[in-house]
């Protein structure tokens, strides 16, 4: 480790590239940056936020040279503690380097593709597009919470839409340490920039670059092309989409961090109009033969299929209702300042001993509140326990309005109903805001709760058997089970509320063990993060890209030490 006066030194040159006011080295100041959403939390010698793509690079150089760990930070809305330290067990000081300052997003070939710098957000992203009737990768739930379009690339990360899979590109503007410890700055983003890393990552940011400089090569995918057609496979024994999908790794793609990433390039979708139907049932096999006809059957794919179970339902609509209600109210792009203000007033009251205030109070307030999920929404809630939202484009509309209607005519156990404009928003809605109320839960129920164990899986696309079913033993340790997630991917959100007492990650490698033996996958969108142990195709793609083991290490459980050993 370094010396008190070399630490010194370190921080002294950061902030001669960035100022004082972006080098952050207080506990306090540091605070947002150094802890997960829900998960992990660590020591750094720094936190630095580069103002441009120069400075990014100049910062990278200044850390690399005082062997320091580099950990990148977007959004750092990740629940698996993938962007932060985890632990003070290291061997060199660490700098997270925040990108929030480098928001740049440059839309290309007329909409169709799209530039974005480290810290564009998903929803500023959907903003800008709009204006071409396109829409990006993911257009609500990760954009809900400030989530970064370069978070989701590096983390292959899923989404709720069924025709475009996980993040996923091979064009893209990065830094890599090779095996010898030297910097290399790889442009493989299909644009001419220059030649000198200054040169290139000035030109990109002004954008400083003519429509002949963008090189248009159809053998290099700036989306997954193949899941709308993999998804379709639902005989086949095997998921859909997982993060550590061997054949979706590619340089950014995939990289958690183990590469200092400066921008990547990306397909843009057609907007397109869409109508929304809600079904209840109390059969899983209602929901299974559904999920076939609209995956096999239909003419097109559908936009979206969320599922909630009943129990997540009500603790959504509890404990989620504040953030219903606010994005209702402000719309997404509030939420990111939001979390942040929040965080703050956490930190300021647990230095008082008062943890937990703010979500009590939030939730005291809500209690004031009206109803704000529709009539007929909870009247399907008292009558099933399983429930799907579903957004199918409009030529398709007659077509599926005709199957359901033809298939719960002679049953009981199930209905549906075709939304208005109105329910079938505040529908999807809800489902996003059932991701965040377990942990308000927690945190209004710290007497009696211990934690949360929260899994992302994906089950096999043949798999009929999809409710699960846990052993009296561990179903006993657990006071609320809430099941939610992309029904049509098959990739299931399952958040456990463990009881006062309960070792929670004891509780997760026991659910691993059952999961193992479902054939399922994990995680399926968040990634391994400080949570789950990478498997070795994953592994083997971290050492690739980072031999020296310089950036984000630790992550998936791997060595924390310089050149893995």
């Amino acid at each position: 480790m370094q010396s008190q006066s070399d630490s010194q030194q370190t921080i002294q040159n950061l902030t001669n590239i960035v100022g004082k006011q972006h080098v952050l080295t207080d506990d306090a100041d540091t605070r947002l940056y150094r802890q997960g959403r829900r998960y992990g939390a660590g020591q750094v010698l720094a936190v630095v936020v580069p103002g441009t793509l120069l400075e990014q690079w100049q910062v990278l150089k200044a850390a690399v040279d005082a062997d320091c760990i580099v950990i990148m930070q977007a959004a750092n809305t990740g629940l698996t503690g993938g962007s932060t330290p985890f632990g003070d067990d290291y061997d060199r000081p660490v700098v997270v380097m925040s990108t929030r300052r480098l928001a740049g997003i440059q839309v290309i070939n007329d909409g169709k593709q799209v530039i974005c710098l480290p810290g564009a957000t998903l929803d500023r992203l959907e903003k800008e597009l709009a204006q071409f009737n396109r829409e990006p990768h993911s257009v609500i739930g990760s954009s809900c919470i400030g989530a970064s379009v370069l978070g989701g690339v590096c983390n292959n990360s899923g989404g709720a839409l069924v025709r475009r899979g996980p993040a996923y590109t091979e064009l893209a503007l990065y830094a890599q340490i090779n095996a010898s410890g030297e910097l290399e700055l790889v442009n493989h983003l299909g644009v001419n920039l220059g030649a000198t890393p200054e040169e290139i990552l000035t030109q990109l940011e002004n954008k400083n670059y003519e429509l002949n400089d963008i090189i248009n090569n159809s053998s290099c995918c700036a989306s997954d092309q193949r899941y709308a057609h993999d998804v379709k496979q639902v005989d086949e024994n095997s998921p859909a989409r997982f993060n550590a999908d061997p054949t979706r790794l590619f340089e950014a793609s995939g990289s958690a961090g183990k590469v200092c990433v400066f921008a990547v390039r990306l397909d843009t979708f057609e907007k397109i109009p869409s109508q929304v139907f809600y079904v209840g049932t109390n059969s899983q096999d209602d929901l299974t033969e559904i999920r076939r006809f609209l995956l096999k059957e239909l003419p097109r794919l559908p936009i979206a299929g969320e599922y909630i179970h009943r129990v997540a339902y009500d603790i959504g609509a509890e404990y989620g209702k504040d953030t219903f209600v606010f994005i209702e109210k402000f719309g997404t792009a509030k939420v990111p300042a939001a979390f942040a203000m929040k965080d703050k007033v956490d930190g300021y009251l647990e230095k008082f001993g008062m943890k937990g205030l703010s979500d009590k109070l939030l939730q005291l307030v809500t209690k004031f509140m009206p109803n704000h999920l529709p009539k007929r929404m909870n009247e399907f809630r008292d009558l099933y326990e399983h429930h799907l939202v579903i957004r199918i484009e409009n030529q398709d509309v007659a077509e599926v309005e005709a199957f359901l209607s033809n298939y719960f005519q002679d049953k009981t156990s199930g209905d549906f109903f075709h939304c208005t404009e109105e329910e079938g928003r505040k529908a999807f809605l809800h489902r996003f805001a059932v991701a965040g109320a377990a942990i308000r839960y927690r945190d209004t129920h710290r007497s009696e709760v211990e934690d949360i164990v929260a899994l992302d899986i994906a089950l096999r696309r043949n798999d009929r058997e999809w409710v699960e079913t846990l052993p009296k033993e561990m179903d006993d340790l657990i006071v609320h089970k809430l099941y939610y997630g992309h029904f049509l991917c098959h990739v299931f959100h399952q958040d456990y509320i463990v009881k006062k007492g309960v070792d929670p990650l004891a509780m997760e490698h026991q659910m691993w063990h059952l999961l193992d033996g479902r054939g399922a996958e994990y995680p399926a969108e968040h990634n391994v993060g400080h949570l789950y142990v990478a498997k070795p195709a994953l592994k083997n793609h971290y050492q690739k890209l980072d031999p020296t083991n310089s950036f984000n290490v630790g992550i998936g459980h791997t060595s924390k030490l310089k050149h893995w050993e």
